[in-house]
């Protein structure tokens, strides 16, 4: 039998390395899928929410580093799929999204569920193509196939049904992708960058998702510059851990002494980041140094003495071979010692969390990060999870933790660990899961897991409350509004739905509960948590901003008779002070 476009099209996602393809089916994609069902190389899962499979793909995509296929139907369908595919864009993950489409014949006739794919896609997309010809299948398809590896992001492919079940022009294009290349700044750069180095007292290293390869080179270079490192949320992972140079975050989700050894240096490296909170970074008092592979990441977040382009790995590689070492150590023990003290600080609600009522989160997250195993994958949702998994879960070397750190979307811890789980059997693979995010998106598909009896473990954050913003609120001066929910008991909704469930009322059942969900291995569990709705994360350093609206809104709360509220939330954290 002759091929179709929709055989060539899985022939060649297929050579590529594409292994799974998350989504709904629907009319529009019917050829599609039938493809895929001959096909038999790709494991079609089937969600319950288009939204909730792009997520697993991203993450899916993100760890693996191979490609992964995502559809959904024409109109709604596709719709769907881009706020995933947004938040595969900022974390760079290889997503090849297959969107149904309207017949040709119905093209721009406003027709039921048409929509333009260019235009919707715009923002998403790294490239968008649409099949309106069977010549043009070899083509585009391997354009969004190879874009999407090599430039690491979302492509978007719009099919029209009856140009995928139309006969196929020529046979399938294997797909080679090259091997990725390895670049760094030109020997001149290098050398003004090594100048830099040596004529600056001290120097300070700041790292993102960049140093993701290049961890090893970045505590060389810090070792011999004596260089405290803090790093960005998305370079914690590849960064704190078994690193004595290490000075954690900075942002509001900060911690120790990244702040000011970033703020107090002569000289800052950026290697690797795009931290785009730019209050917190240095003025002109501090020379700054940005490289990145990235033109585009260049300068935008902070004026720059020097920006480079190129890979940190390959760039520190070539640097270490002329930069000087430093002898002077002062710099860097200060900094090590503040993140030291912080630590002591941040650590009270876990010492005592055992004998707290409501459960310190800060307890849960440090104890879960104790029991679990050395190889754990953590996913957290946006919001206070986020909070918790910066500050009380610690990586290691084959350690993982990830979020939608860059679009910030909610819901996505579900989704990431589902997909994790997919791409890692039997790997331990833990969701920290807020209250909201998960009724929001992660409750429905708990019946894709329970179907799929992945072992995913969902700690759930129950608070009652949009926790995160209602402390937004607070720093921007108002009371806090429209953000409590009354919840259910989720350990019973998750027995229900086929899942594990367990319910934690009493912090002296945190450690038997959590220890009795790492332990399961038949399917996914709901840890239903009552955690302390008043818990709060300080940073090392708070802006003036957000002192004044934390101000301006307790005021306006006790005006309005809510003076129980500001005395709870104090009481609550007044260890945090």
């Amino acid at each position: 039998m002759a091929l179709n476009v929709a055989d060539v099209l899985w022939e060649m996602l297929v050579s590529a390395g594409v292994k799974r393809c998350y989504g709904i089916v629907g009319d529009a994609l019917n050829p599609v899928i039938d493809a895929l069902r001959r096909n038999g190389n790709v494991d079609f899962v089937h969600v319950r929410n288009e939204e909730y499979g792009v997520f697993a793909a991203v993450a899916d995509a993100y760890f693996t580093g191979a490609p992964v296929a995502v559809c959904g139907t024409a109109g709604p369908g596709v719709v769907h799929l881009f706020n995933g595919l947004m938040d595969a864009r900022k974390e760079r993950a290889p997503v090849i999204a297959i969107a149904g489409d309207v017949e040709t014949s119905l093209i721009d006739t406003s027709a039921l569920e048409e929509m333009n794919p260019y235009q919707f896609f715009q923002a998403a997309s790294l490239y968008t193509a649409r099949l309106v010809n069977p010549a043009q299948a070899q083509a585009v398809i391997g354009t969004a196939i190879r874009t999407s590896i090599l430039e690491k992001g979302p492509t978007v492919l719009s099919i029209p049904g009856d140009i995928a079940a139309a006969e196929a022009v020529g046979e399938p294009a294997h797909i080679s992708i090259p091997a990725a290349p390895v670049y760094r700044p030109s020997d001149s750069d290098l050398s003004r960058l090594t100048d830099m180095i040596n004529d600056a007292g001290t120097v300070a290293i700041f790292g993102g998702d960049g140093c993701r390869d290049a961890r090893e080179e970045v505590i060389e270079l810090a070792a011999r510059l004596k260089a405290p490192v803090g790093y960005a949320l998305r370079g914690k992972q590849w960064l704190e851990h078994d690193n004595p140079y290490a000075v954690g975050l900075t942002g509001l989700l900060g911690y120790g002494g990244a702040y000011g050894a970033i703020n107090h240096a002569d000289l800052l490296l950026m290697l690797g980041t795009d931290f785009p909170f730019s209050e917190f970074l240095p003025g002109a008092q501090v020379k700054k140094v940005q490289i990145d592979q990235n033109p585009k990441h260049i300068g935008r977040r902070t004026s720059l003495d020097l920006g480079l382009v190129g890979d940190v790995k390959a760039t520190l590689q070539a640097l270490l071979k002329n930069v000087q070492e430093k002898t002077d150590d002062r710099f860097l023990r200060k900094y090590v010692a503040e993140t030291e003290s912080f630590a002591e600080l941040k650590a009270h609600y876990v010492t005592n969390g055992p004998g707290i009522k409501p459960i310190r989160p800060e307890y849960l997250a440090a104890t879960l990060c104790k029991l679990a195993s050395d190889d754990a994958m953590f996913f957290a949702d946006t919001g206070t999870a986020v909070m918790w998994l910066a500050r009380h879960i610690k990586g290691g070397k084959n350690r993982r933790l990830f979020g939608s750190f860059s679009w910030a979307s909610m819901a996505n811890a579900a989704p990431n660990a589902f997909g994790a789980q997919l791409a890692y059997p039997g790997r331990q693979t833990i969701a920290i899961c807020g209250d909201g995010g998960f009724t929001m998106l992660g409750m429905g598909d708990l019946l894709t897991q329970v179907e799929r009896k992945t072992n995913v473990i969902h700690i759930l954050l129950n608070n009652g409350a949009l926790d995160f913003v209602s402390i937004e609120q607070q720093e921007a001066g108002y009371i806090p509004y429209g953000v409590g929910f009354k919840n259910p008991n989720f350990a019973a909704v998750a027995e229900t739905m086929g899942a594990k469930g367990i319910r934690i009322e009493d912090p002296d059942a945190v450690s038997d509960g959590l220890t009795e969900a790492l332990a399961h291995k038949s399917g996914p569990v709901v840890v239903d948590c009552l955690v302390d709705p008043c818990a709060l994360a300080l940073p090392s350093h708070v802006p003036f901003h957000t002192m004044k609206g934390y101000t301006l809104s307790a005021a306006k709360q006790v005006l309005n008779g809510k003076m129980d509220s500001i005395i709870k939330t104090i009481e609550h954290n007044v260890r945090l002070v």
